[in-house]
């Protein structure tokens, strides 16, 4: 396979910039960015403690993946524009492998057509990068883990997690696309026609004018020196052509009827300011599937960068949701002094799903009070107490195959 160091992928829905908006951006860009230089040479010091491997999709295409970190697995539903060596390296992107690393088991790859992954294809349809997925599945040997879907990869993540239950223990959601197909008329067809312009004469260029437009709409309050990496990461990471083809087969997806078959417990994290893929497409996300938690981001990056609050806030629901896979992983969950029973294991597996005892006490008709009697005492049974008590105890739950 050869690699080709050219232009990125195509971004997900963008709808909301408008002509005078476009034009300004342009304008500003042409008269105040210099030519870059050559890239700069980010920290490497991650990079030796991820570990790169390949495997064959369904059809052939070589996908390139890689691991890191320790705990939980959590396995990464790429979002198109990635290079597993250069993002390993990135200040756009170090903080997201480096701070999630730390609590789990992070598996991500480079989409088909993208990165290090195969660039000879011409199938980019949500049914081949299932496909994918399930091939990368079976090649990291995981049986049970938790995904994460991310911005382009995020209709892929709910596609696999409706279909494949017993493997997904549960799914977070980050700057999630439209369910539904895109649909573009008027204002908004001219719109995303010069965007596919753009890519076609600008992706493989050496002045990164064009691709300066899609840097300012993923990361507004970048500085200069992160969208210049940005810049680059686009034309390095797939050709212009497949960069179109990708974007023309993401507007096409439709997974709207499988959201509702989710069963594994959903967070879903959108930026409130987000112009790459809208704060709506969130909302709509979480009203079809069932019980899916929905968190408001305070930043305008589609990308989070490191140091801006909502960065936290991304981690600190992310570890807390992994909460219960983290017990379990790490194999501080005893085994019962006596068998719980049956109505202690059926509230211990909605809490699995992230309910709290108002609603359990709803969905199995007892009341609150009775939901915390039957809470007590399975955690009497198994030994826990105090404020991890719940967790510890729907850890031993999912060790044990009975959520």
């Amino acid at each position: 396979m050869t690699f080709i160091r050219l232009g990125p992928r195509a971004i997900s829905s963008i709808a909301t910039i408008s002509s005078a908006e476009l034009g300004t951006a342009m304008r500003k860009i042409g008269s105040a960015m210099r030519l870059p230089a050559a890239p700069p040479d980010w920290d490497t010091r991650h990079r030796a403690d991820q570990d790169v491997r390949f495997c064959r999709g369904r059809d052939g295409a070589r996908l390139a993946w890689a691991i890191h970190g320790s705990g939980p697995p959590i396995i990464v539903v790429s979002c198109w524009l990635s290079h597993l060596q250069h993002d390993w390296r990135s200040p756009v992107w170090q903080h997201f492998l480096r701070d999630l690393g730390e609590f789990a088991t992070i598996v991500r790859y480079d989409e088909r057509g993208f990165g290090m992954s195969d660039w000879d294809v011409t199938d980019f349809s949500l049914e081949a990068r299932h496909l994918d997925l399930e091939a990368l599945v079976e090649a990291t040997g995981f049986e049970r883990f938790a995904l994460l879907g991310m911005s382009g990869g995020s209709p892929v993540a709910m596609a696999y997690a409706a279909r494949h239950p017993e493997r997904v223990t549960r799914l977070v959601l980050y700057g999630t696309v439209s369910a539904e197909p895109m649909t573009f008329e008027d204002h908004q067809l001219e719109v995303e026609e010069t965007f596919r312009s753009m890519i076609r004469v600008g992706w493989a260029t050496e002045d990164p004018l064009f691709r300066r437009v899609f840097t300012r709409i993923y990361i507004p309050n970048a500085s200069e020196e992160q969208m210049r990496w940005f810049d680059d990461l686009q034309r390095m990471s797939t050709s212009p052509e497949n960069a179109v083809a990708s974007r023309l087969a993401h507007q096409a997806v439709d997974v709207a009827d499988e959201l509702p078959r989710i069963d594994a417990p959903t967070l879903i994290l959108h930026a409130l300011g987000d112009r790459a893929t809208a704060f709506v497409n969130a909302v709509r996300v979480a009203g079809r599937i069932p019980d899916a938690r929905l968190v408001e981001l305070d930043s305008a990056n589609h990308i989070l960068l490191a140091g801006e609050p909502a960065w936290a806030r991304l981690l600190s629901e992310v570890r807390a949701f992994l909460g219960p896979e983290r017990w379990a992983d790490d194999g501080l969950v005893p085994e019962p002094a006596e068998p719980l029973s049956g109505r202690e294991l059926e509230v211990l597996r909605q809490a699995a799903r992230g309910m709290g005892n108002q609603a359990i006490a709803e969905e199995l008709g007892l009341s609150v009070r009775t939901v915390e009697r039957h809470l007590s005492n399975a955690y009497g049974k198994l030994g826990v107490a105090g404020k991890a008590a719940r967790a510890a105890a729907v850890a031993a739950v999912l060790r044990r195959g009975l959520g």
